[in-house]
C-alpha cells in the first residue's frame, strides 16, 4: 500500500508505478466510488463483464446459504 496525499483542490497524484501498470496516461477516466467507508479508484477496464468473473469468492456459496434461510423461513 501506497500513502498519497491530496493537493490543494483536492486532487490526488497516482504513483508513477500504479499508473504504467494500469495504463493511466493524462485524460483516462476514473470510476471512484465509496462503499463501506472505503473509497475506491477504479481504472477503466476494455469489457468490465469479463473483469468482474471471479471477483467473488467462491465459498461460502451465497446461494446454498439462500436456500437454507429459505426452507428455516
Amino acid at each position: 500500500m501506497q500513502t498519497v496525499r491530496t493537493l490543494a483542490k483536492g486532487q490526488l497524484v497516482i504513483p508513477a508505478g500504479l499508473r504504467k501498470k494500469y495504463h493511466i496516461t493524462p485524460g483516462t477516466a476514473l470510476q471512484i466510488f465509496e462503499y463501506g467507508g472505503v473509497i475506491h479508484i477504479v481504472p477503466p477496464v476494455a469489457d468490465p463483464i469479463k473483469a468482474a468473473i471471479g471477483c467473488l469468492p467462491k465459498r461460502p456459496s451465497l446461494a446454498r446459504q439462500l436456500l437454507k434461510d429459505r426452507k428455516r423461513d
